[in-house]
């Protein structure tokens, strides 16, 4: 950082310490400070990639920790590159996966990409982002530019993935074009001349083939950012949907506060570091306060609910979830504003078929879960019973987990 000010080496240093948050590894680190120091001395912005194959629309939390970090980078003055990869998508990218992955069609890929960037808008200003399809240069190559990309890479190389590694290991096919997807993914960061990339840890390989690109055509190396996946709701397994331990950024606020408060008490910290924007100076204080004892668990999780529900649902809803909170959670009492729902059916059902008819279950399989697990209650009575007979009744209140009630209308 030399010639530079004393106000720009303190800028250069604020920006580091923002970057490094909450993140596995910068790949390196003296080269990112190099970067955001000549990025401070000439007004020029960096470019920040992030790539995505719009194989899954529906965005929880866990897909925000790389776009919150975006938004640091945004807020800063930098410009943030985001490539959906019309291209890529139809290969599938085979990180974490034991078989061939099914090729997305355009349509597919088109609708998926404007569901991202209808929920990107809720963390980045879309105004400000650079959007790109890599159809765009991918496309236009031809055998011998595709035989050259190639050639800047060896099998051996390429067969360090674990995924293919471990495919190999166990006998199981690996599809010639998957070997693409990679040097496909790393041409992006050619074309675009990428300062950083950003992935989470699951994307070491693909990212760090786009600094390995960029030196073989003659271009400034990248900045690789690994950012941890995100713990879901039971503590363990990583956040997804299929584990049902997520929480949507489209979810009702009621249900996002008390998601969040359901959260392990060893996962505050880290959530607070990943998915939300507080200044990096509160974190630190929380995580301290947290380790000492001064601030409790519970009113840690509040404050980290609150701030969750309010940067999707703004100010106004977040006051009331935690109201709304307060008031079923902490008093025992039912909530004022119960969804009501008529019922034209029958009188007499089933509990399974009731709690997927009302909508409050998505299968019987996870309805007869929930049953076994103590989850559905009756006018405030616990039901154990899977094979109950329910007669419905006008006013009746069926209660799921914590934080679903419906009253039945008939």
């Amino acid at each position: 950082m030399k010639d530079l000010t004393k106000e720009q080496q303190a800028e250069v240093e604020r920006q580091i310490s923002l970057y490094q948050n909450g993140v596995v590894d910068v790949i390196p680190t003296t080269e990112l400070r190099d970067k955001v120091a000549r990025s401070i001395q000439t007004g020029k912005p960096l470019k920040i990639k992030l790539g995505l194959d719009p194989t899954a629309p529906d965005v929880h939390l866990g897909h925000t920790v790389v776009l919150n970090k975006l938004k640091q980078f945004q807020e800063n003055g930098h410009i943030i590159q985001l490539i959906i990869g019309d291209f890529t998508g139809k290969i599938g990218d085979p990180t974490g996966k034991s078989t061939v992955r099914k090729q997305l069609t355009d349509e597919e890929v088109k609708v998926n990409a404007r569901t991202y960037f209808e929920q990107f808008g809720k963390v980045l200003d879309m105004k400000k982002v650079e959007l790109y399809y890599n159809s765009a240069w991918l496309t236009p190559l031809n055998l011998e530019d595709v035989i050259n990309l190639s050639a800047s890479i060896t099998v051996a190389r390429l067969i360090e993935r674990n995924d293919f590694s471990n495919r190999m290991a166990a006998g199981k096919p690996i599809s010639l074009h998957e070997f693409f997807y990679p040097l496909m993914q790393g041409y992006d960061s050619v074309q675009l001349e990428s300062d950083v990339e950003l992935g989470g840890t699951d994307q070491h390989f693909n990212v760090l083939m786009g600094r390995h690109l960029q030196e073989h055509y003659g271009k400034e190396k990248q900045v690789v950012i690994l950012l941890p996946l995100l713990e879901g709701l039971d503590g363990v397994d990583k956040m997804s949907k299929s584990k049902h331990n997520y929480i949507g950024i489209d979810e009702p606020a009621n249900d996002m506060f008390g998601k969040t408060m359901s959260l392990p008490d060893e996962l505050i910290v880290k959530y607070f570091n990943l998915v939300t924007n507080l200044p990096l100076e509160k974190k630190e204080t929380i995580a301290n306060t947290l380790g000492d004892g001064t601030l409790h668990p519970r009113d840690a999780k509040v404050k980290l609910a609150r701030t969750i529900v309010a940067t999707y649902h703004g100010e106004d809803a977040a006051d009331a979830a935690v109201q709304h909170f307060e008031t079923v959670f902490q008093k025992g009492a039912m909530p004022d504003d119960i969804p009501v729902v008529e019922w034209k059916g029958e009188p007499s059902i089933g509990i399974i078929d009731l709690l997927v008819e009302l909508g409050m279950q998505r299968s019987k399989s996870e309805a007869r879960r929930m049953i076994k697990n103590g989850g559905i209650r009756i006018d405030g009575e616990k039901v154990l019973d899977t094979e109950l007979g329910v007669t419905l009744r006008d006013g009746m209140i069926v209660q799921v987990g914590k934080r679903k009630f419906v009253k039945v209308e008939m």
